[in-house]
């Protein structure tokens, strides 16, 4: 028995080693699609190294900001979702590896409900006697189907891990611009405040001119109307101040509380030059990019593996146990029983459905193909589009910069006017209304100029090192 155990076991070994170095695996293997891009971006006006290399905590230096941040990336749910399911995937990479390992099962039988006699000999297993046996299965990866397994699941793991940056990228981006949201909304609350009480101021006056006649009821009318939308406004910021608050609070997995704010819309950094580097940079650094290219490459494989459900699949089989009709003598000399050869499993019948099931895996390839391509091309529409935005906003914010002083100095220059008797209030009202609207476009702009900068940050694929998170715990607030 020991003799021929191993003679078997020789012969098998050398078998797998003769397969293992003749086999190939079936299915194409994965290269990246011939693209084309372009040297530059069409608007970066700045050359130099790309923005989206700068840590997020560089980038945006607010340090409110960088708290909220931080709160965001440790209690966020959508975050938690997305590393549970990378966890989820590590395990069913693990699941694949697996498969080029030999299959041991274990059985163990004990009739205690009767048992029946006229055993041929000792050592036969029956669901009748008591045995004890255990069953090796390996496969031999001839044609490369464990392999393309493995290729898909590594990929599959990729993405997912491209996943879950792609939405702290997403959640930095989405937690800057709602606190950008947020100042701008304070801003323009203060200035509704500040119109409102100088229209009270002027209905005042008016109330007072028209009881000495000399104004008619129309000029009141008009200050009335004034203050009362300036009224309607500071409703409608307070009403935006809190639902952003409630936006922020849920970004950070919290309930709805107030925002702490140091610095104003007006005392945020801006970068004097924002280059954006080359597009080429943009295939390995954008998540959803690299995203969509792991889940290119994983239904590549699966082309193979699908393939090589078609052709025979060999396997090195062996069962070794014990079995006796009585449990008194199941390790006797003569109950012991095994065997060992080679396994082969064909597809019969189901070979047609097999190669639909291939057919089905080439066009996922196909399917996957034009969603990386679509990707890229979204990935450039949004850093040439930020791009524009921010050289845009730039000249609206400094054209409305301008406007605003000048308004301030004709507003000035009709107040003084009106007290010396040369125009009517009328000029007054005229150059409050323009500048306090001129305040507010302002504020737009500027915030506008901001969330341009944080949208071709994210668009870039910037605001993340992985090797950085676990830093993050010791910069939280709670």
């Amino acid at each position: 028995m020991k003799f021929t155990f191993r003679y078997c076991r020789a012969r098998a070994i050398a078998l797998l080693t003769a397969t293992l170095l003749t086999a190939c695996a079936l299915g194409p293997d994965y290269k990246r699609p011939g693209l084309e891009i372009n040297e530059q971006f069409r608007m970066n006006l700045h050359e130099g190294q790309s923005i989206a290399m700068l840590s997020w905590w560089e980038f945006l230096q607010d340090e409110t900001l960088h708290q909220l941040i931080v709160r965001a990336l440790i209690n966020n749910q959508d975050l938690k979702q997305a590393i549970a399911s990378v966890e989820e995937f590590q395990a069913r990479l693990y699941t694949a590896r697996m498969d080029f390992l030999p299959m041991l099962d274990g059985t163990v039988n004990a009739p205690f409900f009767g048992k029946l006699g006229g055993f041929p000999r000792a050592g036969f297993p029956t669901d009748f006697n008591y045995f004890g046996m255990s069953t090796l299965n390996w496969e031999l990866d001839i044609w490369g189907r464990i392999r393309r397994s493995n290729e898909a699941a590594y990929a599959d793991l990729f993405a997912r891990e491209e996943n879950r940056r792609a939405i702290i990228i997403m959640l930095i981006s989405a937690v800057a611009q709602a606190y950008f949201d947020l100042l701008q909304y304070d801003t323009q609350l203060n200035i509704a405040r500040s119109a409102l009480a100088s229209w009270k101021e002027s209905v005042e006056i008016s109330q007072a001119q028209l009881r000495n006649g000399l104004i008619p009821r129309l000029d009141l009318d008009q200050f009335e109307a004034e203050r009362a939308n300036a009224a309607a406004l500071v409703a409608e910021f307070e009403r935006l101040t809190v639902q952003k608050e409630n936006e922020l609070n849920v970004l950070m997995g919290s309930n709805p509380s107030p925002i702490p704010r140091t610095r104003t819309l007006s005392q945020q950094y801006v970068p004097p030059e924002i280059p954006a580097g080359l597009p080429s940079e943009l295939l390995q650094r954008r998540p959803d990019v690299v995203q969509a290219e792991q889940m290119l490459a994983a239904a590549t494989a699966r082309i193979g593996a699908t393939k090589a459900m078609r052709f025979p699949k060999i396997s090195l089989t062996g069962i070794l146990g014990v079995a006796s009709p009585s449990l008194s003598n199941l390790f006797l000399s003569d109950t012991d029983f095994g065997t060992g050869g080679i396994g082969l499993a064909t597809p019969l019948f189901n070979a047609r459905i097999l190669g639909f099931e291939q057919r089905a895996a080439e066009a996922q390839v196909e399917q996957a193909l034009a969603s990386y391509k679509q990707t890229i091309l979204t990935a450039f529409k949004e850093v040439e589009d930020a791009l524009i935005a921010i050289r845009t906003a730039s000249e609206q914010r400094k054209s409305r910069t301008q406007q605003v002083k000048a308004l301030e100095s004709a507003l000035h220059v009709a107040d003084l006017r009106y007290k010396g008797g040369i125009t009517s209030y009328v000029d007054v009202l005229l150059a409050k209304r323009n500048l306090f609207q001129a305040k507010f476009s302002h504020t737009e702009a500027h915030r506008l100029h901001l969330v341009s900068i944080v949208q071709l940050y994210r668009a870039l694929g910037g605001g993340w090192s992985p090797n950085t998170y676990g830093n993050l715990e010791n910069r939280t607030v709670h």
